[in-house]
Formats: structure tokens, C-alpha cells, sequence
């Protein structure tokens, strides 16, 4: 099996413009085409930008199937590439809302995984919520593990605050997953995530993980970059800069299996003496 060729699109877009957003990643998606790749990985809130105003939240937010994923599904087919966006997802009619138990204003942090066909294969929304403005935004997810696969690698999906909480990656690890997605929005003073959590998490998990972030100020926020895909032997593959960026790397099956065999972390766990974690 191949190794899977990442594209790693580190962008802050073009805050409220969801148009503008959709054309910055058809560009992507044809470079990362152009470049070999099979897998577009965008940042936290890509397609409309993260530091929104609350009251405008709600009408930038659309269904997981809404006109956003048809338009993406189609940049995906087009250029044979899939995509992996971040988004403010709502839910989409009344009765949708009663199915999912939440209420019809209801508006998650999402990030969704669109196959190379143009097919929605994995819809994810954000479990563990950052400060006051995601909290007032937001409604926190309830499943921590959402996998998809693509080109016969197992492939998960958290969003940014969520890999830095051990159990979460450890319930990947745990699941199967070989390639954890992960955009985020990571800011200033916290470079130290993307820098040296980010690889320690691949390694202690034995899976590679991509992390992609955006980049300069945005609102009260300033994006620090750092965009990186680590894998599981604690190397980072590829590191970006602070910049607009679009960087590469592979997720290679073979060194995935190499690394698994010689590191005993999952196998020597002790599960029965971790009641108390729960």
C-alpha cells in the first residue's frame, strides 16, 4: 500500500466571505492535485473563518449536506483529491434537530471529510470547547471517535482543544486510527502545542497525526501557524512556517507498521488500573 500524500493548507482565509473561502480552496485542492496528493487538510472554521462575530455565526452555519459540502464534494471529484474542512455546522430542519436530540438553533464546530468521488464520508463536531467565545457559540459534540477510511488508511477527526486531552487521542488509538486530522485554530502564547505536543501524542498513540493551523491575527486572536504532520516514531514530517502556506507530507502504511511492532505503549497498557480516570 502506498503511502498517503498530505496536503496540509495552512490559511486563515478570508474572515465571513464563505465564497472567497470555496475559491482559496478549489486552488488548493488543484496544487495539491498538481502535486501527487490524495488529501487536502484545511484549518478550524476554514470556510467561514473563526473569529466571527456571535451574532453572525448563526447565518453563516449550514448542514453537514449543505450548499458548502455540494460545492466542496465537487471541487473533491474534480480534482480527484479528497478534502478534510473546518466549518460552523447547524442543524438542519426541525425534525434533523429532534433525531440528534438538540435544539433546532443549535450550531456545532465542525470539520467534515469529503472523499476524492465527491462523497461526505465523516462528519465531526468538536467535543471539548476553548474559552468563553466557543462556549457562547457553541454546542460541544458527543462522540469522540469519527473515523473514515480513504486509500486503506484508517483516517480520524478532532478539532484543535480536543488532541490536547490524552484520552481523546488514546480512544483513536484505540479505535483503529492511523492518520488523526486535526484543524485547529491554534493561537498565541500556545505555539508549544503544534512545537512539541503534537508529536509526543503521534508517538505515545502510535499514528500520525496532522495538525493545521491558521495564520496572523484575526480578531483578538493571533494564529501562530506551525502546521505540521508528526508521525509515529516522533518525527515531524513536514513543519510549515507562520505564513500562508501549503505544505506536504506521507502517511506511510509500512513505517506505521514498523513503528507499531517495535513500540510496545498500546500493548503494554493496564487498562484495569485506570478506573479512577473515568
Amino acid at each position: 500500500m502506498p503511502p498517503l500524500r498530505t496536503a496540509l493548507l495552512q490559511s486563515s482565509g478570508v474572515l465571513g466571505d464563505t465564497a472567497e473561502n470555496l475559491k482559496a480552496l478549489d486552488e488548493a485542492a488543484a496544487r495539491a492535485a498538481q502535486s501527487g496528493a490524495r488529501l487536502l487538510v484545511t484549518s478550524e472554521m476554514f470556510l467561514t473563518g473563526y473569529a466571527l462575530d456571535l451574532q453572525d455565526i448563526p447565518g453563516l452555519a449550514e448542514p453537514a449536506d449543505g450548499p458548502s459540502a455540494v460545492a466542496i464534494g465537487e471541487i473533491a471529484r474534480r480534482h480527484g483529491v479528497a478534502v478534510l474542512y473546518g466549518y460552523p455546522e447547524r442543524v438542519g430542519t426541525a425534525d434533523e434537530a429532534d433525531e440528534a436530540g438538540e435544539t433546532g438553533d443549535a450550531v456545532f464546530n465542525a470539520a467534515q471529510l469529503i472523499g476524492p468521488d465527491g462523497v461526505r464520508l465523516a462528519n465531526y463536531r468538536k467535543t471539548h470547547l476553548f474559552g468563553c467565545f466557543e462556549q457562547d457559540a457553541f454546542t460541544p459534540g458527543d462522540t469522540p471517535v469519527v473515523q473514515a477510511d480513504l486509500d486503506g488508511l484508517r483516517i480520524g477527526i478532532m478539532i484543535c482543544y480536543d488532541v490536547e486531552f490524552p484520552e481523546n487521542v488514546r480512544a483513536h488509538a484505540l479505535a483503529g486510527t492511523d492518520l488523526l486530522l486535526v484543524p485547529t485554530a491554534q493561537m498565541h502564547p500556545f505555539q508549544f502545542v503544534a512545537e512539541q505536543l503534537v508529536p509526543v501524542r503521534a508517538f505515545e498513540n502510535q499514528m500520525y497525526i496532522a495538525y493545521v493551523n491558521r495564520t496572523g491575527p484575526e480578531g483578538e486572536f493571533e494564529f501562530v501557524g506551525l502546521s505540521c504532520l508528526a508521525s509515529p516514531d516522533g518525527v515531524t514530517r513536514t513543519r510549515a512556517g507562520r505564513g500562508e502556506e501549503l505544505v506536504f507530507g506521507q502517511a506511510d502504511p509500512e513505517l506505521l507498521a514498523a513503528s507499531r511492532e517495535t513500540n510496545p505503549y498500546l500493548r503494554d497498557r493496564r487498562p484495569g488500573l485506570y478506573a479512577s480516570l473515568v
